[in-house]
């Protein structure tokens, strides 16, 4: 596609939309580490350096969609948790039915993962001090918002909601880094078995994970 130069601020955000939507197709077929600038100027019709007149590096473009697509989660997580919680049953049992759909849930979303993990060592590190500041704001509030729902699922975690939805979206950031395991590291496996005896699938990973994080939380009886 091709665009002329945006002379409102409709066109502007339009241009920016464009820009996010072309991002997000690229991280279906590709990791975070493979999106290039050069890369999305080019599928979004755009000289680079038009692009940078709306984000001012690829990291930037990348932190925006981190914030879209944790929005995006936590409003279908809100029903997955309805759906999956029984609010009758014992505090562990809720615990673990909580910790259990929000494994599953991110395990269907691998590219939020791979964003959680390239969010402290690659995309924070190329932007404006504007930049984190805003990202760093709507993040609070999105763990403001995660931090509700698991407490109105199971209030006994207390004020420690907020610690475990922290600890839970790095956990998720850092398993996605090792699920699935590179071509060379499936056939070692392949080759000596005993070599993956550690080896989990990104499902198991995480309920396994949070499920602990989630339980440690818990007061005591």
């Amino acid at each position: 596609m091709t665009f002329q130069r945006a002379r409102s601020e409709e066109q502007r955000a339009i241009r920016r939309r464009a820009i996010l939507d072309t991002a997000a197709a690229m991280l279906d077929e590709m990791p975070v580490a493979e999106v290039s600038l050069n890369e999305l100027s080019r599928r979004v019709g755009l000289a680079k350096s038009n692009v940078l007149r709306y984000f001012e590096s690829r990291e930037a473009v990348l932190l925006e969609l981190l914030d879209d697509f944790l929005g995006g989660w936590l409003e279908v997580l809100a029903d997955e948790l309805a759906e999956g919680v029984d609010e009758e049953a014992a505090p562990e049992v809720r615990a673990r039915q909580l910790a259990e759909v929000i494994s599953r849930s991110l395990a269907d979303r691998t590219v939020l993962c791979d964003l959680f993990g390239a969010q402290g060592a690659v995309l924070e590190r190329n932007v404006s001090v504007e930049v984190v500041k805003r990202h760093k704001r709507a993040s609070l509030a999105k763990l403001a918002t995660m931090s509700g729902l698991v407490r109105r699922h199971v209030p006994e975690t207390g004020d420690d909601a907020r610690l475990f939805c922290l600890m839970a979206l790095a956990t998720a950031g850092a398993l996605g880094t090792y699920v699935p395991p590179p071509p060379g590291v499936l056939a070692a496996y392949a080759e000596e078995p005993a070599l993956g005896v550690l080896h989990q699938e990104l499902p198991d990973a995480l309920r396994s994970t949070i499920t602990s994080l989630l339980l440690g939380v818990l007061p005591r009886s």
